[in-house]
Order: C-alpha cells, then structure tokens, then sequence
C-alpha cells in the first residue's frame, strides 16, 4: 500500500542510462506484487504453465531484471522477513478483503463481464512461498545478490542504502524514505508505460530520483518528523492515518509541534482511530530490525539452469529465453571492453 507522499514530495526525471554502474537494492516483494498483479490474461487470471503453475511472476522478473542489466544498472533484490505485528494483522485485514475480491471476480466470471473479471481478479493477488522461493533462484542464477531481511524489506533495502552500500533503494513505494533512504528510484520500468486500474490503457511513466534531504529541505522537517507525518497520513501499520488530515494538513501540523509530538498526536486524536498507542508505531519504524549479514557479490549468469528452470520447468519459449541471455552476454562484454578502453 505505501506512504501516500506523492501531493508532497519531488523528484527529478531521469533516463536509466543515468543509473548504468550504479547499485539499485530492490523492495523484492514490491516488484513481484507488480507483476502478479498485472501480468495477466484480459480476463484477470495469472499466466500459467502446462502443469497448472503461475508464471506470471517469473515472466516480469526475467524479462524486467534482463532488461535492466543490459543497461548497467547493478542490482540486488531484498526479501521480506517476519512481518512485525502490526503488520501482520493488516495482513489479515487485506485477507479478508481479497476473499471479497474473489467472490466479485467469481460472480463476474458468471456473466462473461471480462472487465469486472480483470479488476477484482488483480485485488486477489498473493505471493505463495514457491513463487517467492522461484523468485529468489531465478535472480541468483542470473548472477544478481539475494539479501533476506530479518522483518520489513524496505527497512532492510533503505539501512543499506543508508550505510552507502547502495546508490538507491528501487521501489514504487514511498516507504524506504521513513526508514531512512537517501535516496529512491520509481518507475525503473524499461517500456516507459504502466497500466492504469481498470481495462488496457496505460499510463506514460519516466524513471525519477528522490532524494531524501533535498525533500527534508524543501519540506522543512527532519526524518523523525518525516515518520510523524507519515503516521498521519497512513502507513503499512496504521492504515488510512487520521481520516480528514490530507498530507499538506498534515504537513503544517507536524511543522507547527516541531518534536514534542505527544501534544501533536493528543490534537489529532490518534487514540479515537487507533487501538494503540501512536509510541508503537513510531519505534516500530525507527528501530525496526535490519541486518549487516549479507554479501554483495554478483555472479556470472548459469545459463543452463535458468533454461532448466524457465524452458523445462515452466514452457517458456528456449529460443527468447537464449536471446535474452546472449544479448545480455553481448551488452556486458561491450561494457567491459569500453571501460577497459577508456582505461
């Protein structure tokens, strides 16, 4: 769902040319959702094998990630952990409103409504374990470091770009920012193109950079009063914020209590909305756990097994999958002959 900061915040439109070299930790779980959620038949179902196994996530990941590197850009992807909480029990909020979802869809199949099938069939979305542990072997056989994070991805992906071991976290959440991300990529979607909710129309989208002290600057606050403002408007743990506040509301108020933020969360009746105290959500995202543990080391590409995996296991086509891996082969050798060359 993500931090609705987008009324507030700026960013600068760049080519992805501009992140060639440069190491782009990615959300994992924010990129798969995508894909499942639009990688899909017009009537809403999710691409599928001849054994009755989803492709759909597998379809983006490779096509997307090959894509990326054949442009330079470094990548590593980062996968949830144990969910806190609070989470856990939006969670089960969300379960309950895909179970809704699922019904409209079924009643939809029954009268042919395509439409109506494709949008409820896309709220319905869920990464299965399998999906996420295929996810994780086809990204470390194309040679790409595969981070696990003790809880929240994002968390994770922002301490390291944070201890500047990442030029930006790659997501299209806002959400990395709270937890400390100098900076954030959006919209790292080679066609240009996002579709829009409902029906095949798409919107035209260009890869943008946020960069969080510029933000802090323009905004006027600091990053604790950036997470204050956050709870406002809504987070992953505090869902829809305090209804009537919009963001730029919101903004004056956080900048007008400055840090006591105790009179701030006493005005805005925080306790008539939450069932908790505001205390647990704000420390939940400054010391939410992250890890040190890890290895960025990228790999060469093991062609035979991403063969086996894609051709074998799930029927993707053996030719575009070998056109994809010896074009990607081409593009690195050209890059390392240049930059041997400008040596």
């Amino acid at each position: 769902m993500g931090v609705a900061f987008k009324d507030l915040i700026v960013s600068k439109e760049i080519q992805l040319e501009d992140l060639k070299e440069k190491i782009i930790v990615l959300d994992a779980y924010n990129v798969l959702y995508q894909f499942i959620t639009t990688i899909r038949g017009m009537d809403g179902t999710l691409l599928m094998d001849s054994k009755g196994n989803t492709t759909s996530h597998l379809v983006g990941l490779f096509s997307r990630t090959t894509s990326l590197m054949q442009r330079g850009l470094k990548l590593a992807f980062v996968f949830d952990g144990k969910p806190p909480d609070l989470k856990q029990k939006e969670k089960e909020k969300r379960n309950a409103l895909k179970l809704e979802s699922e019904k409209r869809y079924l009643e939809a199949k029954k009268k042919d409504d395509k439409e109506e099938m494709r949008k409820y069939a896309s709220r319905t979305s869920r990464l299965s374990e399998s999906m996420i542990e295929e996810s994780k072997k086809l990204v470390s056989l194309l040679g790409i470091p595969v981070v696990q994070a003790p809880s929240e991805g994002e968390a994770q992906a922002a301490h390291m770009v944070k201890e500047n071991k990442g030029f930006a976290v790659g997501s299209q959440d806002f959400d990395s920012l709270i937890h400390g991300a100098t900076k954030l990529a959006r919209n790292l979607s080679i066609s240009g193109k996002r579709k829009k909710n409902r029906g095949a129309t798409y919107d035209t989208i260009k890869p943008e950079i946020i960069d969080l002290s510029e933000n802090l600057n323009n905004l006027g606050i600091d990053t604790d009063q950036l997470i204050a403002l956050a709870m406002i408007i809504g987070t992953d743990y505090n869902p829809g914020g305090i209804k009537g506040i919009g963001p730029k509301n919101a903004l004056k108020l956080v900048k007008q209590h400055k840090s006591d933020f105790d009179s701030l969360f006493k005005e805005i009746k925080w306790n008539d909305h939450f069932e908790f105290e505001w205390t647990e959500v704000y420390y939940l995202i400054k010391k939410i756990p992250t890890t040190d543990k890890y290895k960025l080391k990228w790999e060469d590409i093991n062609d035979e097994k991403i063969n086996n995996l894609l051709v074998d296991e799930h029927d993707f086509s053996g030719q575009r999958v070998t056109n994809t891996l010896e074009k990607l082969k081409r593009e690195s050798t050209q890059r390392q002959q240049k930059s041997l060359g400008e040596f």
